[in-house]
């Protein structure tokens, strides 16, 4: 569609697409034909009838993965299932996280009277878990801007939008979780950066990095982004022990 970005591609071979989706893009067909093409109907001249093995928001960029028929897409749900897929995104947050590290343990449920918005939900939530690390930090009169690395340990809409927006930590340019200082940005400012799973054919790890176009990081954060990227400022569990841990 005209105004939007090329989808870049990462990865092909005779089962699996990854590209590197652009914010704006759907990962899968809308309900509405008048809205932006999917990324698998974008793709589909290329590469013929693809699609998606699962789902990043519109205005969420980054890793996705497509099967190239049906075996694939039944072979990587099953990897999914088995909680094989090992996922980091980059958000910068609005404010300054309570640690350098920690993790979320929110029980998350459809807003029934505010869709397609999720809840905390500790009666009727399936259980959510993020883990996040604090790459850098800076300020500019009273705001604070934070860069941090987002694990989601389970797969729930929205989840770590929901997750952050209850730390306090709204992401930048999210109109259903922000608020005022928030929703002006260009954009919304989280990214599927890394996406790790054993191959559904070969078994082999297949590790799918997207670096992206993050022109929309300020100086300060590109450099801490590229630190991160190689490998210089890289989390491990290890370093959990001082973390803090937010549950109900």
């Amino acid at each position: 569609m005209r105004g939007l970005p090329e989808v870049r591609v990462l990865h092909v071979d005779s089962w699996l697409v990854a590209v590197d989706k652009p914010s704006g893009v759907p990962s899968v067909p809308a309900r509405d034909p008048r809205e932006a093409a999917c990324v698998a109907r974008r793709l589909n001249d290329q590469f013929g009838p693809l699609e998606a093995v699962h789902r990043l928001d519109r205005d969420t960029s980054g890793v996705l993965v497509l099967a190239r028929h049906h075996e694939a897409r039944v072979a990587m749900g099953r990897v999914f299932e088995r909680r094989l897929v090992s996922k980091r995104y980059l958000a910068v947050c609005c404010g300054r996280p309570p640690s350098a590290v920690g993790e979320v343990m929110l029980p998350l449920a459809p807003d029934l009277e505010q869709r397609p918005r999720q809840r905390v939900d500790p009666i009727h939530g399936r259980p959510s878990h993020t883990r996040w690390t604090l790459l850098a930090s800076e300020s500019e009169g009273s705001a604070c801007h934070s860069l941090l690395e987002l694990e989601p340990l389970t797969g729930r809409s929205h989840q770590l939008r929901v997750h952050m927006a209850w730390l306090g930590l709204p992401i930048l340019g999210d109109p259903l979780y922000g608020h005022r200082s928030t929703t002006p940005f260009a954009r919304l400012a989280l990214h599927a950066a890394t996406l790790c799973f054993p191959h559904p054919q070969t078994g082999d790890e297949l590790a799918l990095h997207a670096d992206g176009d993050l022109v929309w990081l300020s100086p300060s954060l590109q450099a801490a982004h590229h630190r991160w990227w190689c490998g210089q400022n890289t989390p491990s569990v290890g370093r959990m022990a001082d973390a803090r841990t937010f549950d109900q």
